[in-house]
């Protein structure tokens, strides 16, 4: 079993992607270096490699068709059609470049409706985790770009959570390329990370906030390796795990922050639209 290459944070300018929200046009798309492949999730399947495939301009990148049987978990997603249906309606993408291709990222507003969503469906609140949580984990797979990826054994890793085929069976996810329900089955799958990690750090003696960071780390930890690799970890040693899940954990960590930076930035440009005046936006 081996563990997959975690993405690198690449993420688009927030004042650009704010500016997008009121409307204002910006010279140049929106930039992004290429990202290494994406970082695991929970179960392996050998399923070869993948043929790169060309993605149209504003489109998610295109993903291979692969059969999804019923899911074997007790509790699988289960949405009535308008949850996912009001969800996609309100949702509002933005250009962005990766690999030399021009894909589509959700915007800010987007992103932060459909983390809130997916974590009040699994009820992260209960295990000690937010909405935040949700949204720092697709940081860390794909900075929030839907696309392909592969674990080093040729496993295919799928959308904007990179679900492997085996994952996507275990939470009920039927559709991986569709970034509502791919993210709507990562918040069910950190519901369980968080239930794996509490029990490994159970007899550490920790403060509360020494127990919230390393309830995180364990859900990366979790997210990222194999069962193998997962259970080498004794809440102690992350220093000795592989770089790749220690980025993972940095890089889920980062988005996190970053979600509560949105959080404030819209809130002070709502504020700003709420009042008359003129408001100058630059993008550098």
């Amino acid at each position: 079993m081996k563990e997959r290459i975690a993405s690198h944070v690449t993420s688009a300018h927030n004042v650009a992607m704010l500016a997008a929200l009121l409307g204002i046009g910006l010279t140049g798309s929106v930039a992004t270096t290429s990202a290494p492949l994406s970082d695991t999730l929970a179960q392996r399947v050998q399923a070869g490699r993948l043929a790169a495939e060309p993605a149209g301009v504003l489109a998610v990148a295109k993903l291979p068709q692969i059969a999804f049987a019923t899911a074997a978990r007790s509790v699988p997603l289960s949405f009535k059609i308008n949850h996912y249906e009001k969800l996609r309606d309100d949702m509002k993408w933005l250009p962005v470049r990766y690999a030399g291709e021009t894909l589509k990222t959700p915007d800010p507003s987007s992103r932060l409706m459909l983390v809130r969503a997916a974590a009040d469906y699994a009820d992260l609140d209960e295990v000690g985790l937010s909405y935040r949580d949700v949204y720092g984990i697709i940081n860390a797979e794909t900075s929030w770009i839907p696309r392909m990826g592969a674990s080093k054994n040729g496993t295919p890793n799928l959308g904007i959570a990179q679900f492997e085929p085996a994952t996507a069976r275990a939470v009920g996810l039927t559709d991986p390329a569709d970034p509502v329900q791919a993210v709507h089955a990562a918040a069910i799958h950190l519901r369980d990370a968080a239930l794996w990690s509490a029990k490994r750090i159970a007899a550490l003696k920790l403060s509360p906030e020494e127990r919230a960071t390393k309830l995180r780390e364990g859900v990366s930890i979790y997210y990222n390796l194999s069962v193998k690799g997962r259970n080498k970890w004794n809440g102690k040693n992350t220093a000795s795990l592989p770089i790749e899940t220690r980025r993972h954990i940095a890089n889920a960590r980062l988005g996190a922050q970053k979600a509560a930076e949105l959080e404030t930035q819209l809130a002070e440009l709502k504020g700003r639209l709420s009042h008359p005046g003129v408001m100058t936006v630059s993008a550098r």
